[in-house]
C-alpha cells in the first residue's frame, strides 16, 4: 500500500523505502487488473515504464532529481510521445508513432517521471463525455454505468481509480474540469500560452491548453512547476516568468474576495450542486475570505460563440489527416480526389466529421463575417466581463457543471444537452484565463467540483486557494471502492 501524494511518495523514494522500479510494478498491475472495467488507458507502455523507473532510481541515488523523479504519472493521448503510439483517440491515428517528443512530455521527462502510459480520450479532444474515442467509451470509477466527462476522461479516470498518481490532460472549453469534477480529483486549467502547445495535437489552436491532474492541488503544483514556462517552439507560448508553485501552496487566504457570478447559479442548474458549492464557498469565509456576487452577462452567448470558434479552428487543423503524410489511408484509391474522401471518411468519427463541417462552413465566402467573425466579437465581450468582475474581486467561484456524471449513453442523441454540460467551462477558454476545478462534495453518491476562476497568470494564486481548502476539508482524498489499497 502507498500513499497517493507526490511529496510523500518523494520522500520515500529518497529514503530508499521504496523505489521507483516497485511503486511501477505497482502501478502497472493494478492498471491489468482493473483496467479492463474503466478503459481508461489506450496504450500501457509497460516496458519503457520499467526503464524509465530504473533511471530514476540511480538519479535519485545519486542525490539528484526533482520531486518528480521515480513517480509514475500517464499522458493523455494527444501528446506525441516519440517511439510511443500517439492516437489522439481517433482510427486516423491508430498507427502514428512520432518521430518527436512533445515539450510538455518531454520537460516531464526531464524531471524523471515514469510514464505508464497513455490514456483514452474523446476523439481529437471533442467532446464532453468519453465516449467519442474511437477505442471505446471510459467509464466513471465512482459509477461504471456513469461518464467520467470528456475529452480527458481516460486521465481522471486513471487517476480517481489508483492508476497513476497524476496524468497530463488539455483543456479547450472544459475538459480538464469538467472530468475532474466528474471523477472527484483536481484539475487545472492554465492560463493560454502558459502551458507549451508544441508536439499537443491541435483541436482549436487559439483556445487548446495543456495542463496537470491529479488527487491533490499540491500535486497539481508539483506537475505544473515542470509543465509550465515559455517554449520557443511554440509561438504561442508566452514569456510571462513563472512561480514557485509548490513554495506558495501555504499562504493564508485571509482578504481574499471571492466573487460569485449569478448567472452561474440560475436555471439549469441542479439545487443540490447549488448547495454543496454554497457550502464550499463558507468554508472559504471561515478561512478570512470575503464574498460578493458579480456578474458575467454574457455567459449564455459562450456556448455558440465557442462552438463557432473551435469548429473553424478544427476544420483547419485537421485538414492535415489527408491519408497522405502520416495516419491511416484507405485501401486501393482509385484516385488522390478518391484517397482524401474515402480516408478522411473512414478515419474520422461522427462527432469529429460534424465539427468539420460546421468549421468550413462558417469559414466559407459569405459567412466568414457572419459567423466566425461575430463569433470573434462576442468572445472579446466575454473577456471583458472576466476582466471587469476579476476588478472587483481575486477569483470566481462557482460550479464545474449543472449536473454530476451522467449515464453512458443518455445524452449521445442530444447534441445540444452534451453541449450545454460545458456552460460553466467554456467562457474560461474564450477568455483565456486560469481556472480549476476542486473536489467539494458529493451529491446522490456522485462528486462535485468547484470551479475557481483567476487572473492571467494567477496559477500559483489558485493552487494556494485550493490547497488552503484542501487542507481543511477531506473531499479530495476520498476514493471510488475499486480504488481501496492504494
Amino acid at each position: 500500500m502507498f500513499e497517493q501524494n507526490i511529496s510523500s511518495l518523494a520522500k520515500q523514494l529518497r529514503d530508499k523505502d521504496i523505489s521507483s522500479v516497485e511503486l511501477t510494478q505497482y502501478f502497472l498491475k493494478r492498471i491489468a487488473d482493473l483496467d479492463p472495467q474503466l478503459n481508461s488507458y489506450i496504450t500501457v507502455s509497460e516496458q519503457q515504464a520499467l526503464q524509465q523507473a530504473a533511471a530514476a532510481d540511480a538519479l535519485i541515488q545519486s542525490g539528484q532529481g526533482s520531486s518528480l523523479a521515480g513517480i509514475p504519472i500517464a499522458h493523455k493521448d494527444l501528446f506525441c510521445t516519440q517511439g510511443t503510439l500517439t492516437t489522439c483517440g481517433s482510427k486516423m491515428l491508430n498507427n502514428f508513432i512520432p518521430p518527436y517528443e512533445s515539450t510538455v512530455t518531454s520537460r516531464i521527462q526531464q524531471a524523471g517521471a515514469v510514464m505508464l502510459g497513455k490514456t483514452n480520450m474523446d476523439e481529437f479532444a471533442m467532446g464532453s463525455s468519453n465516449e467519442n474515442s474511437f477505442y471505446g467509451a471510459v467509464k466513471n470509477p465512482w459509477n461504471t454505468d456513469t461518464v467520467p466527462g470528456g475529452s480527458s476522461g481516460g486521465s481522471a479516470a486513471a487517476i480517481a481509480a489508483g492508476l497513476a498518481i497524476a496524468a497530463t490532460g488539455t483543456d479547450t472549453g472544459g475538459s480538464i474540469r469538467q472530468p475532474a469534477s466528474f471523477c472527484g480529483i483536481t484539475g487545472l486549467k492554465p492560463t493560454y500560452g502558459r502551458v507549451s502547445r508544441f508536439g499537443m495535437i491541435a483541436y482549436a489552436s487559439s483556445l487548446d491548453q495543456g495542463g496537470p491532474m491529479a488527487k491533490s492541488a499540491e500535486d497539481c503544483a508539483h506537475l505544473l512547476q515542470a509543465m509550465a514556462g515559455f517554449d520557443e517552439k511554440d509561438s504561442t507560448s508566452s514569456e510571462t516568468a513563472t512561480e514557485d508553485y509548490i513554495g506558495n501552496l501555504n499562504a493564508p487566504l485571509t482578504g481574499l474576495k471571492i466573487g460569485l457570478p449569478k448567472e452561474y447559479f440560475g436555471d439549469g442548474l441542479d439545487p443540490k450542486i447549488a448547495d454543496t458549492i454554497m457550502a464550499a464557498v463558507k468554508e472559504f469565509e471561515a478561512l478570512g475570505a470575503t464574498v460578493k456576487e458579480v456578474s458575467l452577462p454574457n455567459l449564455k452567448l459562450s456556448i455558440p460563440s465557442y462552438y463557432v470558434i473551435a469548429p473553424s479552428e478544427a476544420s483547419s487543423n485537421l485538414s492535415r489527416f489527408d491519408g497522405v503524410r502520416f495516419g491511416h489511408r484507405c485501401d486501393d484509391p482509385k484516385d488522390l480526389l478518391d484517397m482524401y474522401m474515402r480516408t478522411r471518411a473512414e478515419g474520422f468519427g461522427e462527432e469529429v466529421q460534424k465539427r468539420i463541417m460546421v468549421g468550413t462552413y462558417a469559414l466559407s465566402e459569405g459567412y466568414y463575417d457572419a459567423y466566425y467573425l461575430k463569433a470573434q466579437k462576442i468572445r472579446r465581450l466575454i473577456k471583458d466581463d472576466f476582466t471587469s468582475a476579476l476588478s472587483e474581486v481575486d477569483v470566481i467561484m462557482g460550479p464545474v457543471a449543472p449536473t454530476t456524471a451522467f449515464n453512458i449513453g443518455s445524452k449521445t442523441n442530444d447534441p445540444v444537452a452534451m453541449y450545454l454540460e460545458d456552460i460553466y467551462t467554456l467562457s474560461v477558454n474564450l477568455a483565456g484565463i486560469p481556472a480549476m476545478s476542486v473536489p467539494a462534495g458529493f451529491v446522490d453518491g456522485m462528486p462535485v467540483g468547484l470551479q475557481i476562476m483567476g487572473n492571467y497568470f494567477a496559477e500559483a494564486k489558485l493552487l494556494n486557494i485550493a490547497h488552503q481548502y484542501q487542507q481543511n476539508t477531506d473531499w479530495h482524498l476520498q476514493s471510488p471502492s475499486m480504488a481501496e489499497g492504494v
